[in-house]
């Protein structure tokens, strides 16, 4: 069983692992009455999408990216997200904001509104990027929404962690190695999530009108598979071919930054090929594998704060990290902004127990089956039966799911000393993987098949 040692912190108070900081990063398309994609410029209304503190853009001129600061509860963020949700409602009517993370209906990809920061020389590094991923990998897979979870562990914590370990290490470097296991966990225990919180089964056929194997038809709009989780974070999303092949070692923060470093300096033929600038216009900023650190899209990445300039890898290097941004969580169309108290509950323990449980070293083996379980989960993770790769094997799906949601509970257990709900939510959890039709995607189909 994949117990985490908690007994330290029992004695010395869980109450150390109460009020980390927590933000949420939502993406939203907006869409006219008719759910098709709106052709119309980031409401001045809402500010401006370059300064904004709260509100921007991502991909598109039509992709909405609201933004919360990072605050010490649940509760706190998910109501600055409502707040927030319901200020950008207000102000973008008769437009609204598009409830999943797979697109609405779209028009001819090129008709996909980049998004535009203005003039200055950072407004235009930001739009150039996004010029090189529609290139790279087209416009409409950058059209797919999500929300980011953002974590870091409480200040009590460290010193706490650094007395248990013995204190050899500096106060930096341990907490560095620390979120270093925890991104490895992550990885490894990504699949999880993807399961409990994927909610893209089905997907207009504007996105991809010609199909793929393994999607049928729910009716003439739209493709579905029958057992999938989220075709988000599937081959159909973010597990592109290009950024399939890269993987950026999470053995330790100096082997990412190398991985990361490489990467940006790297050149790709493929992106040779498309030509930086053609024409006199810019197609992209480079033909390096990634343009930017932000290119790759992992299931977790480690982070400097927020409140340097510096690039990514610099503040990395010079800093330490100093919190984890979750990207695997899909749009919930059945809550109001996307995402609920019980998902971020969950979330939180989880994380703390990738601190907590051992983490070795992900070798290539690993790695390989760490892809493998997160390509079958999002593709048909509901199946009846289905095994994953693991140690050299495989095992049933809802096998490992409840041996990690035991471990899971032993850390929701410490944080729920004023009874705040985490336990509750590790057995919501539980409930789904015991039944597949309760899980959001499964939820959703449900709701798609009895409403037309």
């Amino acid at each position: 069983m994949l117990k985490a040692d908690t007994s330290w912190l029992r004695r010395g108070g869980a109450g150390i692992l109460r009020h980390g900081l927590r933000g949420l990063e939502k993406e939203s398309l907006r869409v006219d009455g008719d759910g098709h994609l709106s052709m119309r410029p980031h409401p001045e209304a809402i500010g401006a999408a370059l300064t904004h503190p709260y509100l921007t853009t991502d991909y598109s001129e039509a992709l909405l990216e609201i933004v919360t600061p990072p605050l010490t509860s649940n509760w706190a963020v998910l109501q600055f997200l409502c707040d927030l949700h319901a200020y950008v409602q207000r102000r973008i009517a008769p437009e609204q904001l598009w409830p999943a993370s797979m697109p609405c209906v779209l028009d001819a990809e090129q008709r996909i509104p980049i998004a535009e920061y203005g003039p200055s020389n950072l407004g235009r590094f930001k739009t150039i990027y996004r010029h090189g991923l529609g290139h790279r990998y087209g416009r409409a897979m950058q059209a797919i929404a999500g929300i980011h979870y953002n974590y870091s562990l409480p200040a009590a914590f460290w010193p706490a962690l650094h007395d248990h370990s013995g204190g050899a290490a500096t106060p930096d470097a341990l907490r560095s190695a620390a979120y270093m296991a925890l991104v490895r966990n992550y990885r490894r225990y990504a699949w999880l999530t993807i399961y409990l919180f994927g909610a893209s089964p089905a997907f207009c056929k504007s996105f991809l009108p010609q199909g793929q194997e393994g999607l049928e038809e729910l009716d003439a709009h739209t493709w579905f598979a029958p057992y999938a989780t989220s075709l988000r974070m599937s081959d159909l999303g973010y597990r592109n071919g290009d950024q399939a092949r890269l993987n950026i070692s999470a053995n330790s923060l100096e082997e990412y930054m190398a991985g990361l470093r490489q990467a940006l300096v790297a050149v790709d033929p493929k992106f040779s090929a498309l030509g930086v600038k053609v024409d006199g216009e810019y197609r992209q900023l480079n033909s390096h594998v990634l343009q930017i650190e932000n290119e790759y899209y992992s299931s977790i990445r480690p982070k400097a704060s927020k409140a340097t300039e510096q690039r990514p890898v610099v503040a990395l290097a010079q800093h330490g990290i100093e919190y984890v941004e979750i990207r695997t969580l899909d749009l919930n169309p059945a809550d109001p902004v996307g995402v609920n108290q019980v998902q971020l509950r969950f979330l939180e323990a989880m994380l703390i127990y990738c601190v907590l449980v051992e983490s070795p070293p992900i070798s290539a083996a690993e790695q390989l089956e760490i892809d493998v379980r997160e390509l079958r989960v999002a593709r048909e993770g509901r199946r009846p039966g289905l095994r994953l790769p693991h140690g050299g094997t495989e095992r049933a799906l809802a096998d490992y799911g409840r041996e990690l949601v035991d471990g899971i509970a032993a850390v929701a257990e410490l944080l729920d000393t004023e009874d705040e709900g985490y336990l509750a939510a590790v057995e919501v959890q539980r409930q789904a993987l015991e039944d597949p039709s309760a899980t959001p995607a499964g939820r959703f189909l449900d709701a798609l098949a009895a409403s037309g």
